[in-house]
């Protein structure tokens, strides 16, 4: 059984440090928000691109050390890394904020579960862009 628990691990430990990371990521994310937003009462879109700006920060450093294991720190190939890293989190950024602008701001909906639905969305295709575009490992 724990042979078998092992072998799981071992297989999807990229996935599994994904969601570890990406459940962190979240909570960065979403607690920035909260501060700033409920306490601090700063505009919701103000609030959103600096919770967003944390969230990213922490991502990079945590999935390139951790989740992709991009084990280069020769400055050119960080700095490839981190341009395509930050595109990537631009085009899900804005997805991110068009969500809150229009769940918030034009319907009215609840804060909370306008960021959440948009945090699921923009974990998801992250992911993607992580895996196929920005720390893939080059077959050489």
């Amino acid at each position: 059984m724990l042979e078998r628990i092992s072998y799981y691990i071992k297989k999807y430990e990229g996935v599994l440090l994904y969601l570890i990371f990406g459940v962190l990521t979240t909570v960065i994310n979403m607690v920035v928000y909260y501060i700033l937003f409920a306490s601090l009462l700063l505009p919701n879109l103000v609030s959103n691109a600096i919770a967003w700006l944390a969230a990213v920060a922490f991502a990079f450093i945590t999935n390139k050390i951790w989740v992709f294991k991009s084990k280069s720190f020769e400055l050119k190939i960080v700095i490839k890394e981190l341009f395509a890293f930050i595109t990537a989190r631009l085009s899900t950024g804005i997805l991110d904020m068009a969500i809150m602008y229009v769940g918030v701001d034009v319907l009215k909906r609840n804060s909370l579960y306008a960021k959440i639905f948009a945090n699921v969305l923009v974990v998801i295709l992250n992911y993607i862009f992580s895996k196929l575009f920005i720390f893939r490992k080059n077959k050489e």
